[in-house]
């Protein structure tokens, strides 16, 4: 029988443990990190089947752990649960409903710990496979060629206008300083 993968980001030993001592034994192999960037590290390298990532962590936050998660594909369908006291600031940065991702309030029981590891794994089958992401033509055609085009000419458009709009701010300055004197 393969155990599971559980990376525990926290920078609280109590809860690395207690999500540990939780687990059925022999079917989970647990992994701690104490920070951010020790955790980044760890799904990198150690591949985990699960992450439970604390929101407030030192050296790399949660939140940029979270950030860089979602830029990799084989990272964001790992399934997440995000733990926090704080629910509030977790919702500062990402509104709800989560949509692919779990949240636990902590301090939280054994049940509430099942409960958002089923709610994780649910979610993270929402996000698409990646043979469902469209492959865009490597070569520009041309209607990509004429939207760069365009796009050049209104940052020429702004450009001008952002020159005209500094030449008049300067002619104000130079208006109020005579008129000061």
């Amino acid at each position: 029988m393969t155990t599971q993968k559980i990376l525990v980001i926290d920078d609280t030993m109590v809860i690395r443990r207690m999500v540990k001592d939780m687990l059925p034994q022999g079917k989970f192999e647990v992994l701690e990190a104490k920070d951010g960037q020790q955790g980044l590290d760890l799904i990198r390298t150690a591949k985990p089947d699960l992450i439970m990532l604390d929101f407030i962590l030192p050296k790399m936050s949660g939140w940029d752990v979270y950030q860089a998660i979602q830029k990799e594909h084989r990272f964001k369908t790992i399934p997440l649960v995000i733990m926090s006291g704080r629910k509030e600031e977790v919702k500062e940065k990402i509104s709800e409903p989560f949509e692919y991702f779990a949240f636990v309030d902590k301090p939280f029981d054994q049940r509430k710990l099942f409960e958002s590891i089923k709610e994780a794994i649910l979610k993270s089958k929402k996000h698409p496979k990646v043979q469902d992401i469209p492959v865009q033509d490597t070569a520009p055609s041309d209607h990509v060629s004429a939207e760069i085009k365009a796009l050049n000419q209104k940052i020429a458009t702004m450009q001008t206008e952002i020159d005209g709009l500094k030449k008049q701010l300067n002619q104000l300055v130079q208006f109020i300083r005579q008129k000061l004197k």
